[in-house]
């Protein structure tokens, strides 16, 4: 594809060089394209879907559609040929067309029907465009698409989010064989975050930050964990989160008695990948870095306010999730509460979890063993 088009093909640090959109329409190869626009967590669960995929068609050539705040994720998968973004501005868009149709997809799975998935699962050509039909939300477009996954609200809140993208690969009679998500982290990236990191000896990332401010454990716990696991275990503790959440960080270092290690947020989720890939436990919020932390093999230990941890938990063995018990009674008190009822954003719940629960679990997690 030409290199100044707005439709921008990236290749997998693991895959074999894509082939080119002319080779593509002459073999009978399938040509998948998974479109789905965000979040870090969410992209990295699509691995999935992705490895069935390659499972049952090895040779396929597999490209993931997202905003282009996410392109670096799709690059750690190694069942990813390519990685495409949205056109920036409207002006772009017809290249971006020209080159959707010029690659000749065979097969599009759209996770999110928006208005805008829905143009792009058309303007491809595909001879098969799948999508989600759930439950209480409205089907757009539905005359677009050839197959549907159906999702009742029963089954969407009593399994893991990989259940609900894997019903999409098996609406178009892809047998789903593992609920495996892996990333491979670049060997550039492990060299730089290895030099980051102090050899020998148990080493702990505390990743405070979230995307609401009422999922945040208080500042004073981190700290109060940090000295804990540096007094009692010797454990080497390390901060980072998004430049946003620095105050955070400086809050904890300086209620923490003992020292604790600042590190630069990874510019990239391929960073980000390779610095969590050093650390023996990785302690955060439910967020899309422990989704990352999972997908390298880190364990994880995960702080839970009242969002549905069925769904969101970390995939994989070996990790701990931390939930206040259900449903939390300050939501439906009497009387003010900042916390509101039916949103997971706006409640307070993950400050109910004490400070001894986090540690002990940290310390089972250690002894454990990556």
């Amino acid at each position: 594809m030409p290199t100044e088009s707005p439709f921008s093909v990236e290749q997998s640090a693991s895959s074999a060089p894509a082939p080119a959109p002319a080779a593509l329409k002459a073999g009978r190869i399938p040509r998948v394209l998974l479109v789905r626009r965000r979040y870090l967590g969410d992209i990295v669960l699509l691995g999935s879907v992705l490895r069935n995929l390659r499972l049952r068609w090895p040779s396929a050539w597999l490209a993931v559609l997202t905003e282009s705040a996410y392109a670096g994720v799709r690059r750690l998968n190694p069942d990813v040929d390519a990685a495409i973004t949205f056109p920036a501005g409207t002006t772009k868009w017809f290249r971006f067309v020209r080159d959707l149709r010029r690659v000749g997809f065979t097969h599009v799975l759209d996770f999110d029907n928006t208005d805008k998935t829905a143009l792009v699962a058309a303007l491809t050509g595909a001879g098969v465009r799948a999508t989600f039909d759930r439950e209480l939300i409205r089907f757009r477009y539905r005359w677009i698409y050839t197959h549907t996954a159906k999702v009742t609200n029963a089954f969407y809140d009593s399994h893991h989010i990989t259940d609900t993208y894997l019903a999409l690969p098996a609406a178009i009679n892809v047998p789903i064989q593992t609920r495996e998500v892996r990333l491979v982290p670049h060997p550039d990236d492990l060299a730089a975050a290895q030099k980051l990191v102090a050899r020998g000896g148990n080493k702990v990332l505390i990743h405070p930050g979230s995307r609401s401010p009422y999922r945040i454990w208080p500042a004073e716990r981190f700290a109060d964990v940090c000295d804990r696991l540096q007094d009692n275990l010797g454990a080497q503790v390390f901060l980072t989160a998004g430049r946003e959440e620095r105050p955070l960080l400086e809050q904890i270092r300086a209620q923490a008695r003992t020292h604790v290690v600042l590190l630069e947020p990874p510019r990239d989720a391929g960073r980000l990948a390779a610095l969590l890939a050093q650390f023996d436990v990785f302690l955060c919020h439910d967020s899309g870095p422990m989704h990352v932390a999972a997908a390298v093999g880190t364990p994880v230990v995960a702080l839970f306010g009242s969002q549905n941890a069925t769904i969101w938990r970390p995939l994989g063995a070996g990790h701990t999730l931390l939930q206040t018990p259900l449903p939390c009674a300050c939501i439906g008190a009497a009387g003010p509460t900042p916390c509101v009822p039916g949103d997971s954003y706006r409640s307070y719940c993950v400050r109910k979890l004490a400070a001894d629960d986090v540690f002990a679990a940290l310390t089972k997690t250690l002894a454990t063993g990556k």
